[in-house]
């Protein structure tokens, strides 16, 4: 019998509201997917403002559980799980949606999910190219992470086998696009740029890919540094800055160390599927180098959308769906966030 689960996902800026029906043979079918995000709030201070995310949160959960049902043509006694992000994230974020999760979950009488939201970036990909096989890698590029992973069960197996020690990716670019005076966040204006400027006109350094650094741990903060010390060198010769340029040999660096550590860590293992998803899984040239370098090796390559990509409720519900499927015990009513919540822990 087919089960209604709904997604809540709150973890920084944006409040994401989704629903999907788990089918009776495992497989699991989006049917709303709503977001409402407070990105122009934190604009002007460069950043998400913790305090103010949480206060969107407050004033946009229900209108949009709302209007994600409304989408799907149901209603909340049609609801049979629920599931919300416990971790990671920012604390007074994550505490919104556990309890708004706790109360709906109270409420209608079924259960409740608490589930990592990393582990949801993996299983939206289910929601757009079925069912993954075991095992697969996931490449996970968004503004707080940076991770290869290997999924044995997106439901119950998660193993980090590399992770950024310093800056993450998202990170990196946001931190660029300010010094180039470029919107925030800096992902798409970066983007954006580069497609019209020349990948090769600066020699950026690609970090932690030395014969003596850590094979599948990223380093994005030197990057960062070579950028503005750059620009700041071009100015003091006068010099008009080349933001296209700068942008394109950037972006270059950044996806060339991604997907070289995503194939060869897959190539290594002996893993023929690879998924990126997070929201730097949206950037054209990250998913056009991979798709390159997957075809040379033989990989299948799996990218979910660019709106299944950044953060949204339909990631939540979807791993909620597998988490029942795989007949997990269902989180208490007394479920707490988890700001620092690790990836090998799916649900709590």
């Amino acid at each position: 019998m087919a089960r209604i689960v709904l997604g809540i996902e709150s973890s920084c800026d944006e409040t994401g509201v989704g629903l999907v029906r788990l089918h009776g043979d495992g497989t699991v079918e989006l049917l709303a997917d709503d977001v409402a995000s407070s990105v122009e709030q934190h604009a002007r201070f460069g950043g998400v403002v913790p305090e103010v995310a949480s206060r969107a949160h407050l004033e946009a959960m229900t209108p949009t559980a709302e209007r994600a049902l409304a989408t799907a043509g149901l209603s909340l006694s049609d609801v049979d799980a629920i599931a919300v992000t416990a971790g990671p994230g920012l604390a007074g974020a994550l505490l919104v949606g556990v309890a708004a999760a706790k109360a709906y979950a109270a409420a209608l009488n079924v259960p409740l999910f608490g589930v990592n939201h990393l582990a949801g970036h993996i299983a939206v990909d289910t929601l757009q190219h079925g069912p993954l096989p075991s095992p697969c890698l996931a490449l996970l590029v968004s503004g707080g992470h940076t991770q290869l992973l290997r999924v044995d069960d997106v439901a119950t197996t998660i193993t980090e086998i590399g992770s950024t020690v310093d800056d993450a990716a998202g990170e990196a670019y946001d931190k660029v696009a300010r010094v180039l005076e470029l919107p925030y966040p800096g992902g798409p204006p970066i983007d954006t740029a580069a497609r019209r400027g020349n990948p090769a006109a600066i020699a950026f350094p690609r970090g932690m890919t030395g014969p003596r650094d850590a094979a599948f741990d990223f380093s994005f903060s030197g990057l960062k540094t070579a950028v503005a010390r750059w620009v700041e060198a071009a100015e003091r010769r006068g010099e008009t800055i080349p933001v296209d340029d700068v942008a394109a040999s950037f972006q270059e660096a950044v996806a060339d160390v991604l997907t070289a550590k995503a194939v060869r860590a897959a190539t290594e293992a002996g893993i023929g599927t690879l998924v990126i998803s997070g929201g730097v899984a949206a950037n054209s040239r990250l998913s056009t180098l991979a798709a390159e370098r997957c075809v040379e090796a033989g990989i299948e390559l799996r990218v979910p959308r660019p709106r299944l990509c950044t953060d949204n409720g339909a990631m939540i519900a979807a791993l909620g769906a597998h988490v029942l499927a795989a007949g997990v015990k269902p989180s208490a009513l007394d479920l707490s966030a988890d700001p620092s919540l690790p990836v090998s822990t799916i649900s709590i």
